[in-house]
């Protein structure tokens, strides 16, 4: 097989049966999680598709390995490499400390347009978790991953520009009494802007309608922020029933039909709607979510979300489900075809090159790049694997201190058990 590159055509991804995909290992832990990740993907492949797909793996450097090598932390390079290969994967990375890039993450997400941060929330039987129902927690959240206070226009208190933005508060809009200590205040600024609101949450109902989802749910502080979170709500609703017409039914025509025709009408129409099996649209309130997918996850499919709000949720939903060392992330911008898969979690450097981590979260991402791929069968052989060894409570640490009579292993022990699970 020839190694080649990923390409897209007529909004359509082109595999190659050996496509070239550039890595990045990552700091810390990142060097344990991938080589047993790589381990596991390398070896699904080969059993699912025997010997007729591979990966060609690429190294790419960002993080203190590139800092060392280069002087830089996220090469032009990198970049330049991760824009021509189209997919990438990627273990955890430092930030660097001072000034200059504030989030690698962030960088990367932003240079390459990533407006799309996919997180599925799934337990895994055997997974220790703190809620009393793991199993109803199965939903996947889309968040906005380019805009919000991720832009990163911020102005420290005291500095000669928050001096000025504050002086155009005060004295060209009038808001300087909103600003209690204003002497000391540090200010932010959050640009929601529709564009990038309607493309993330046209891609949450497209990915729902295409797996046959109940609901789509946009969570918003809108209540608070009403010209940036609750612009969000009403461009999600207006962008539902533009273009997607009469596949969906959206809480919006319930609040019209409820005005014009009463409660009783507008509940009908609503279950009509579900009885149909039209995509439901619907919203809620960022804070009573948090609660929500505590008391009745059932109630949610499909999560469509602002940036700041999909931070605390994907990392508050994967605590019911074993935590964020065992929850996959994407990076996707599905208009260009190009897609970071990454490991959720952190660096964790006290346990740098101690083969002691779960590699599961990466291992996950790298199932959502196959998935992503077209390779579901692959992703699946892995899926089902895993489920298997955590079943057997053969397990690393993170899990090891939570069950009761399982099996200590080092992460590329983990890895091999795996891999003994895999079909074919």
């Amino acid at each position: 097989m020839t190694p080649s590159k990923i390409t897209m055509s007529n909004g359509q991804l082109n595999v190659p049966d050996c496509p070239v995909i550039p890595f990045i290992e990552g700091d810390g832990i990142g060097p344990d999680v991938w080589s047993a990740s790589k381990m596991v993907l390398d070896a699904a492949i080969e059993k699912t598709y025997g010997g007729k797909k591979k990966i060609e793996w690429k190294e790419i450097l960002a993080g203190e390995k590139a800092f060392n090598k280069t002087g830089e932390w996220l090469p032009a390079e990198t970049m330049n490499i991760a824009r021509e290969y189209l997919v990438s994967i990627k273990g955890p990375l430092t930030t660097p400390v001072g000034g200059g890039i504030r989030s690698l993450n962030v960088a990367m997400r932003q240079e390459l347009d990533l407006y799309v941060c996919l997180r599925p929330v799934k337990w895994y039987k055997g997974v220790p978790s703190p809620v009393l129902h793991p199993e109803n927690v199965n939903f996947v959240i889309f968040r906005e991953n380019t805009e919000d206070i991720y832009a990163g226009i911020e102005f420290e208190a005291g500095s000669e520009n928050a001096k000025k933005l504050l002086h155009f508060l005060t004295d060209e809009l009038g808001a300087g009494k909103k600003i209690r200590f204003p002497e000391t205040s540090a200010f932010g600024i959050k640009p929601v802007s529709k564009e990038g609101s309607v493309r993330l949450i046209r891609a949450a109902i497209e990915y729902a309608l295409a797996q046959k989802a109940p609901s789509v749910t946009l969570v918003h502080k809108g209540n608070i922020m009403k010209y940036t979170e609750g612009a969000f709500k009403i461009w999600g609703y207006e962008l539902a029933e533009r273009e997607f017409g009469d596949q969906v039914y959206t809480w919006g025509q319930w609040e019209n039909a409820k005005k014009t025709q009463g409660e009783d009408a507008a509940n009908a129409k609503l279950k009509n709607a579900e009885a149909q099996g039209k995509l439901i649209i619907k919203d809620v309130i960022a804070d009573n979510f948090l609660q929500q997918i505590l008391l009745s996850p059932k109630d949610y499919s499909v999560i469509a979300t602002l940036n700041l709000n999909g931070d605390y949720i994907s990392d508050a939903a994967a605590a019911a489900v074993g935590g964020i060392g065992i929850s996959p992330g994407a990076n996707i911008n599905y208009n260009t075809g190009h897609a970071v898969f990454e490991a959720t979690h952190g660096t964790a450097p006290r346990f740098a090159n101690t083969n002691t981590m779960n590699p599961s979260s990466l291992l996950l991402s790298g199932v959502m790049m196959l998935e992503y791929l077209g390779w579901h069968e692959a992703a699946q052989n892995i899926e089902e694997a895993l489920a298997v060894t955590i079943k057997r409570k053969r397990v690393t640490i993170d899990f090891y201190n939570l069950m009761h009579d399982a099996t200590l292993l080092k992460t590329s022990e983990f890895a091999l058990e795996i891999i003994k699970n895999l079909k074919g």
